[in-house]
């Protein structure tokens, strides 16, 4: 067996919404099934993990039994041969793929022999690390470190004895190993990247606040990276501060196409949601070579200083959170920060993530970045980064968004545009508060409510009750508040009344009033004269 080609070949995705929403339910009642007295949110970590698992053996088995068939060999399967006999092709292997798993250790072998298996929890725990271990000494080494660190399968959250975990493992390796993502070759990569953003998304909704930290809705993706590549076929690299679990960076891969994006770059400071973002590139065929997640606090030790400047930049920030400030002497000359004069308040790093991403966001470049609306408006420190952003013109857009979108909050967020290179020295604002449905017990952009967004951005015009161009200098006149209601004025959807008519309306009524009073003062009398 020789080394495999550098090229997979895949079949275009055929999966209709009648097959997801089925596979959907089957993921979701598996998820609450096995879980039993584990919190869901904590659960995750095992669904996801050995999602995973069974992703990149399939992977790996498709990629090299294609090579072999290519060649001739259609009764090859890796999944059948000896480890011995699978050891020479290693690093050629991990060379173009990122990890190598020997035969052994697939997932449907391990599944295979699960049920009669007394050290399943022990063999689980090698097989993962022989998965992270292959890729030390290449390239994909700090891709590959410590991604099964959450699938811990000796946690006593699966049960109290070992025979009790190893248990509930064999029904989590039949749950998922029986999950219909078709054959690999049929192209069930789409499927396992669905499978895994819907489990993201169900997820989140049911952890309520702790969940909106690391999912950002799909629709709310979306129309951030189409409004930082609008009128774009390729970027070169793109970029998430606050990656959560990857969601923001490959809706690039959606939009443009994995190919015409020339590298996916984040940084994630909880180390749970870190691991979740890597596996989530993988899941949706973005090899090692392609992306960059470092873990980390971006703000105080980012991790991309060499990667810089970014063509394309989205984040949804975690809001209001407290940071250093000027409480860290080195923030003051950081040369993110020091542009402004002042830093963000302790309290609030939002702005400071703002100044972050424009300091790293190319000539070229647009940033769409989700805020928290006090940022607009608030005075002190974060009225002085307005006013350096709004008198340098780096502020292209502001957009109020819905009410009662993101997992976790009702709160009404905002989405802020920057630019470095400008055709103006104005603000365009938008109200899109009232773009949305009502789908089940959360707002939802449709494709509808993104286009009219895109549409209005694209104009660049004044639209009665939806849009207003504001020049930087009236920004400046209004003490650098951008909140999008200063600048909108709302529709008035009160009932117009007519005064006149409303007047003689009240005179027929009391006329009315007085006859039937007269009227009945008479049968009153004729009653009182029958007595």
């Amino acid at each position: 067996m020789d080394g495999p080609s550098n090229k997979e070949k895949h079949v275009a995705p055929t999966t209709k919404e009648a097959q997801r929403a089925e596979l959907h339910k089957t993921i979701w009642r598996i998820a609450n099934d096995l879980r039993g007295s584990v919190d869901g949110w904590d659960f995750k970590s095992y669904v996801l993990g050995m999602l995973f698992y069974r992703f990149i053996s399939e992977n790996l088995t498709a990629y090299l039994n294609n090579w072999e068939h290519e060649a001739g060999e259609t009764d090859f399967d890796f999944a059948a041969l000896k480890d011995a006999d699978a050891e020479g092709v290693r690093e050629d292997v991990v060379a173009e793929k990122g990890f190598f798993i020997l035969p052994s250790e697939l997932f449907r072998n391990v599944r295979a022999r699960a049920r009669g298996d007394e050290d399943l929890n022990e063999t689980l725990e090698r097989v993962f690390k022989n998965i992270e271990g292959s890729a030390v000494g290449f390239d994909s080494e700090d891709d590959l470190k410590g991604l099964f660190d959450d699938l811990d399968v000796n946690s006593s959250k699966l049960g109290n004895t070992v025979a009790k975990r190893n248990e509930k493992l064999v029904k989590l390796l039949d749950a998922i190993g029986d999950l219909p993502l078709g054959n690999f070759e049929d192209n069930s990569i789409d499927l396992f990247g669905d499978a895994y953003e819907y489990l993201m998304q169900m997820y989140a909704s049911q952890a309520g606040k702790s969940g909106g930290e690391y999912y950002t809705p799909q629709e709310v993706s979306e129309v951030l990276a189409k409004i930082t590549v609008a009128g774009k076929t390729k970027v070169n690299k793109v970029y998430d501060p606050a990656a959560g679990s990857g969601s923001l960076l490959l809706k690039f891969a959606k939009v443009l196409g994995v190919e015409n994006v020339g590298g996916f770059y984040g940084q994630e400071i909880n180390l749970t949601t870190y691991n979740l973002a890597r596996i989530n590139m993988f899941l949706h065929e973005v090899n090692y070579e392609k992306f960059d997640i470092a873990h980390g606090d971006t703000l105080i030790d980012p991790h991309h200083w060499d990667d810089e400047p970014f063509e394309a930049i989205v984040s949804n920030p975690p809001y209001s959170i407290k940071w250093d400030g000027d409480a860290n002497p080195l923030l003051s000359n950081d040369e993110r920060f020091a542009p402004a004069g002042v830093l963000a308040p302790k309290s609030k790093a939002d702005l400071a993530f703002t100044m972050h991403i424009l300091s790293w966001l190319a000539v070229n470049g647009t940033a769409a970045i989700v805020e928290f609306p006090g940022v607009l408006y608030r005075g002190g420190a974060e009225a002085k980064i307005r006013k350096y952003l709004i008198d340098n013109n780096y502020v292209d857009a502001v957009i109020q968004l819905p009410p009662d979108l993101f997992f976790g909050t009702t709160i009404a967020t905002c989405i802020i545009v920057l630019k470095k290179s400008k055709a103006d020295n104005a603000v365009l604002f938008v109200d899109a508060s009232d773009e949305c449905d009502r789908v089940g017990n959360k707002n939802k952009l449709t494709k509808d409510h993104q286009k009219n967004i895109l549409d209005a951005l694209a104009k660049r015009e004044d639209a009665p009750h939806f849009a207003k161009l504001v020049t930087n200098e009236a920004i400046g006149a209004n003490d650098y508040n951008i909140a999008v209601s200063s600048y909108v004025e709302q529709e008035d959807t009160r009932e117009v009344v007519d005064i006149i008519e409303l007047n003689a309306e009240i005179a027929r009524i009391v006329a009315r009033q007085a006859e039937l009073r007269s009227s009945i003062d008479e049968i009153v009398a004729d009653l009182e004269g029958v007595k």
